[in-house]
């Protein structure tokens, strides 16, 4: 029997401390609009431009992320996780950083645009790390837990922004900088796992010679693909479809404080976070195509409220609901495109899943606000209520998701329904790889990779 020697330190599980990280590190990509939002009109007055202009400081990092997100899953795919996401983070904290010093519209827009890049290495990679070092019933609470992570930072960074944000419109950058510290614990405490083989002679080829890393691969791979990134876009529309109008809305039925406000949107990611906790439990009973199906029933009743309801109470159980659904989409579908495709693509099937979600929220406004402008609000809002209800009964009917199953090619063993997966990957208390160990993926690794 092996032990610690008498009076040698106690040994520090780095796998806590990546999963640490990774967790933190999810929440960035809320962090990275929302830290500006509650100085954006104090950098328009101060810089003198039009709310057009400065709304492309929000915004400017979102395209950027969209554009910058099939290469980052690339990079990924090629380099593996830790050096790239360290890469990303250092990005990240100096682009997002160099708004302390930036006094200029142009300058402020360039870094704004490499933040957006760096921001698309950190949503990737951060991803497909918590997927490669996780299996079966712990990768779900994982996903659950990221969740939760995620909604929390779009409460908790903004508060932050606002904290600082009265010393001045500067100071809410120097959040950014917490990507550098962040990057060199990327390199200390997250494994050096090799990326997955990409082929017989290593050159990006299949065994059949075919090349086998491209875009046509990867949906060939996961032919549900296309209907999971259409889903993340349509959940992004219609989220930020509330973020834009809601607070008009509510100034209709006489809400106008701002603080008031921001207790209704902000319910959106508090219920989406309680949600997250439960994810691995909800998983474990119904298959994905019922969760997406809750979740987009919840979404078809949150919208059919904000049409119908008139008094500020009946409002407040529509971000409710709204929550609930996005609570379940973003897990759920995550988890879904993680599955479909081999280990060697996951990078680009990952970052393509960013990508959706930030057109959705730019294409957002012209895609609801036309309507709005035609009619009104409510009405609005009911026409996104029949549009998803109509969505919901084409995900009822279709085959693809009713019957998914992750692909043969993962390796990992996972089955729609296999509780006996599931219950191996929760029996293990972190479900993880150790360090230096590259992830399992040989044929039934149904669990949690197992350690050197």
């Amino acid at each position: 029997m092996t032990g610690r020697p008498a009076g040698a330190p106690a040994r520090t599980d780095p796998t806590r401390l990546a999963l640490t990280l990774l967790l933190l590190g999810s929440t960035l990509g809320v962090m990275a609009g929302s830290v500006i939002t509650p100085v954006l009109e104090v950098i328009r007055q101060d810089l003198d431009v039009s709310g057009t202009r400065a709304g492309l400081i929000i915004t400017a990092h979102g395209l950027a992320i969209a554009v910058a997100g099939p290469f980052a899953g690339w990079l990924v795919d090629r380099r593996g996780v830790r050096v790239p996401l360290a890469v990303g983070l250092a990005v990240y904290g100096l682009a997002g950083g160099s708004g302390l010093v930036t006094d200029t519209y142009p300058a402020l827009i360039a870094g704004r645009v490499v933040f957006g890049a760096g921001a698309a290495v950190v949503f990737t990679a951060t991803t497909v790390a918590l997927f490669n070092l996780y299996r079966g019933a712990a990768r779900d609470r994982v996903m659950g837990m990221r969740s939760t992570f995620t909604s929390l930072g779009g409460v908790a960074w903004p508060l932050l922004s606002g904290a600082v944000g009265g010393i001045s419109w500067h100071a809410p950058f120097g959040i950014y900088v917490i990507g550098l510290p962040m990057a060199l614990a990327a390199l200390v405490v997250l494994p050096r796992a090799r990326p997955a083989a990409r082929g017989r002679s290593g050159d990006g080829e299949r065994g059949d010679g075919r090349r086998g890393d491209g875009v046509r691969a990867l949906f060939r791979a996961g032919p549900a693909l296309a209907g999971l990134y259409g889903l993340q876009l349509f959940g992004a529309v219609i989220l930020y479809s509330v973020v834009v109008f809601l607070p008009q809305r509510l100034f209709e039925v006489g809400v106008s404080l701002p603080i008031l406000v921001a207790v209704f949107t902000a319910s959106i990611g508090g219920t989406a976070s309680v949600l997250g906790l439960f994810y691995a439990a909800a998983r474990r009973r119904l298959s994905y195509a019922a969760l997406l199906r809750a979740a987009m029933a919840a979404w078809v009743a949150a919208f059919l409220v904000l049409g119908l309801a008139g008094s500020p109470l009946s409002l407040f159980p529509a971000t409710v609901l709204l929550g609930v659904g996005h609570g379940i989409v973003f897990p759920t579908v995550t988890t879904m495109v993680g599955v479909s495709v081999p280990e060697r693509l996951r990078g680009r099937a990952m970052a393509l899943c960013g990508t959706a979600t930030f057109v959705g929220q730019f294409l957002s406004p012209l895609a609801v606000g036309p309507l709005v402008d035609a009619t009104a609000i409510p009405t609005a809002y009911l026409t996104v209520s029949a549009v998803t209800a109509l969505l919901l009964a084409v995900l009822t009917l279709s085959r693809a998701y009713t019957r998914f199953a992750p692909a043969p090619a993962d390796g990992e063993g996972e089955r729609e329904g296999d509780e006996d997966a599931g219950r191996a990957g929760g029996d293990d208390a972190s479900g993880s790889v150790a360090p230096d160990t590259p992830p399992v993926t040989g044929t039934g690794a149904t669990g949690p990779a197992r350690s050197r």
